[in-house]
């Protein structure tokens, strides 16, 4: 069942935003969160929709309609585990894999199958967040780290915000890609004409990609690309920022592809970081999948034709 609750503003608040009265009543809720059911009609003022920085005024009545929590459940999934131990693991996700349950995705995603392999994980990071540590998207293939327990959780989490875990993407990209090594810091936020998606925008928040040739092709470029921050979609944003959209990218990438893929070519190959317990360090990495391995293969042969 859904939950419904609502409110009249005192006059002590009178004048402030919606979303942060919401915030300081709803404390269990992220702003973005908020921000959502405000958007998608959830939360009316005085029996209509509004924005989320819209200003209140005394005796306004605020209803709120909390949708029914998806209830996700372990599930016997297969899962490539490159390292495991009693305090954290480390998962190779296959693309196509969802990290976390959406409203409309409950059931195949890794939450799931970590629900089933470690079930001490369920309430670790928050819920359903299955002791996950960072993301990937959806069609990003590679390492993720997930902790078993809170303080590990917690440990992980402090060293990804002083940016002290090493992560190395592999990206396809579309066109020759000059110069051949550098740094895009350009800052990132929502794309205000579809909140779907990410852009770069001078409001947005500070994001910063390093990236190295390390092959080319007659129109397309394989890097190594480090992100040094953890913008959603940093990568495949501002490569396509650059010019060089990641191939396959349905997203950011060109309308019409160059090469068929049912993916896109965006692989997290490897990731350097201090275990929370022993200290040490724990530097993994697994191969590109066969998908992208294929593909590459594919553009040497016609390169070494030409």
């Amino acid at each position: 069942m859904t939950e419904e609750t609502a409110f009249v503003l005192p006059p002590e608040e009178a004048g402030a935003r919606l979303d942060r009265v919401l915030a300081a009543r709803f404390p269990q809720l992220s702003r973005a969160q908020l921000q959502r059911l405000i958007r998608s009609g959830a939360i009316t003022v005085n029996g209509s929709v509004v924005r989320p920085a819209y200003r209140l005024t005394p005796g306004d009545h605020i209803a709120v309609t909390f949708p029914e929590e998806p209830t996700v459940r372990p599930e016997l999934l297969p899962l490539d585990i490159v390292y495991e131990d009693e305090y954290l693991l480390v998962v190779n996700k296959s693309a196509g894999m969802v990290v976390h349950p959406a409203a409309r995705i409950v059931s195949g995603t890794l939450v799931n199958a970590l629900l089933s392999h470690c079930p001490q994980v369920a309430d670790v990071g928050g819920p359903d967040r299955a002791g996950i540590v960072h993301r990937l998207d959806r069609e990003t293939s590679g390492l993720i780290v997930v902790a078993k327990n809170p303080e590990t959780h917690a440990s992980l989490q402090r060293q990804f915000k002083r940016r002290l875990v090493r992560k190395t993407y592999v990206a396809l990209v579309e066109g020759q890609v000059h110069p051949r090594e550098g740094i895009i810091e350009v800052p990132i936020g929502r794309d205000p004409n579809d909140r779907t998606r990410m852009a770069v925008s001078r409001t947005g928040r500070p994001a910063i990609t390093q990236y190295r040739v390390v092959e080319v092709f007659p129109q397309h470029t394989l890097l190594e690309v480090r992100p040094h921050t953890g913008r959603t979609h940093q990568i495949r944003v501002h490569l396509a920022w650059l010019g060089y959209p990641v191939v396959g990218d349905r997203v950011y990438g060109r309308r019409r592809q160059t090469l068929l893929l049912d993916r896109h070519f965006l692989h997290a190959r490897e990731l350097v970081f201090t275990h929370p317990v022993t200290g040490e360090k724990l530097a993994l990495s697994v191969p590109l999948p066969p998908e992208l391995t294929a593909l590459l293969n594919q553009l040497r042969r016609e390169k070494g034709t030409r």
